[in-house]
């Protein structure tokens, strides 16, 4: 690690209570903190801010994320660099850049390359940094899970990656506000409801603006808040007037909504989250899509925390076996004590079935690549 690669942290960046997005480093390129650190006080934020560095890891505009593409796919590693990315798409979306189509469709592809090579780790994404996102991490989250349903769907690459990259750009109208709207506790006032209502016409504009001609991408975009009963908007299309892909990602965008804790109300537990996403199926155009996100999940998925038999708590690291049951890191003893490392339990075994899901104040910290084992 050289140090001169290492640049300071931003006040704000950081937020007590969440995992860090990336491990911390001092000025001499020592680590302090890994990434899955949990900052407990203001204290040691504003000691981060002064000694902290970190190193930004960024995804060349130019990434086509071909197929000989042999980087190691740790999606914890590459979680800032597709948040740094995001931005630049967006901006470069916003702004009409000639480079954003190129820029937004690398980014689907390195994106949908890093979830197929690392599934659960991807997954786990979504729960491990569910408590309090910002829109661009909501929208990564939303990618996410597209690719995830898209390929249990046996959607044909091309429009997968269409669907990942309309999940990328489809709430770029919102931007500017959703971190604000996310903070308040108040009802929304009219010109915010108009700002909702409208996002996915903006968002079509600024794409064919910037110059993207792909209709099925911006089809997805357009429809994604249209309803099977015609109760959606902007124009109240029903049942398979809807593009598969577009249910797909209002799928994502619900599910995301429910598992991420806001300023409004609290997060719903991954059973609350699946009875709403079952229920959804049974009146759904196409229950396929509800059932593909459901076998994605799992009863328990991957970044999820749970209670085990053996009273351990422990974080559920993948899926194994037919039918599936998660393996489970435990990492927080009977007595309630963090074990110095992990320890891999097997949830078929009596002693070690899962009780129920353990949502503490704030997450324990843990070392993602090294749970998930992976290469930072």
């Amino acid at each position: 690690m050289e140090p001169e690669s290492l640049v300071r942290i931003a006040p704000g960046a950081l937020v007590v209570g969440r995992p860090l997005p990336w491990t911390v480093y001092d000025a001499d390129g020592k680590v302090l903190l890994r990434q899955g650190y949990v900052i407990h006080s203001e204290s040691q934020l504003e000691q981060l801010f002064q000694r902290g560095r970190f190193r930004p890891r960024r995804i060349p505009r130019s990434q086509d994320a071909r197929a000989d593409d042999t980087r190691d796919c740790n999606p914890f590693a590459e979680y800032a660099g597709f948040l740094h990315s995001l931005e630049g798409v967006l901006t470069a979306l916003t702004e009409r850049q000639a480079s954003a189509e190129p820029r937004l469709l690398g980014l689907a592809r390195r994106l949908e390359q890093v979830c197929q090579q690392s599934p659960d780790a991807s997954l786990a994404l979504v729960h491990l940094y569910a408590v309090a996102p910002t829109i661009q991490e909501q929208i990564l989250f939303h990618a996410i899970l597209c690719q995830r349903v898209g390929q249990t769907l046996a959607l044909a690459p091309a429009r997968r990656l269409e669907l990942v990259a309309a999940a990328l750009a489809a709430n770029l109208a919102l931007v500017p506000v959703a971190d604000q709207l996310n903070a308040s506790s108040r009802v929304l006032s009219e010109p915010q409801r108009q700002v909702i209502r409208k996002h996915p016409e903006r968002a079509v504009q600024a794409l064919q603006a910037a110059g993207l001609d792909r209709p099925t991408l911006t089809r997805i975009i357009a429809q994604h808040h249209e309803r099977f009963d015609g109760d959606g908007y902007p124009l109240g299309l029903t049942g398979h007037e809807l593009l598969p892909e577009a249910e797909t990602l209002a799928l994502a965008e619900r599910y995301v909504a429910m598992v991420t804790r806001r300023a409004y109300r609290e997060r719903l537990s991954i059973h609350a989250a699946r009875q709403a996403i079952t229920g959804l199926a049974g009146r759904a155009s196409r229950p396929a899509v509800a059932r593909a996100l459901l076998d994605v999940l799992g009863e328990y998925p991957p970044g999820v925390l749970v209670r085990l038999a053996s009273r351990e708590i422990g974080v559920v690291t993948r899926q194994q076996g037919q039918p599936r049951s998660p393996v489970v890191m435990a990492i927080v003893n009977a007595e309630g004590q963090r074990y110095g490392g992990c320890f891999e339990r097997d949830t078929r075994q009596p002693e070690f079935r899962i009780l129920g899901q353990e949502e503490p104040e704030q997450l324990p910290s843990m070392d993602f690549s090294r749970l998930w084992g992976l290469r930072t």
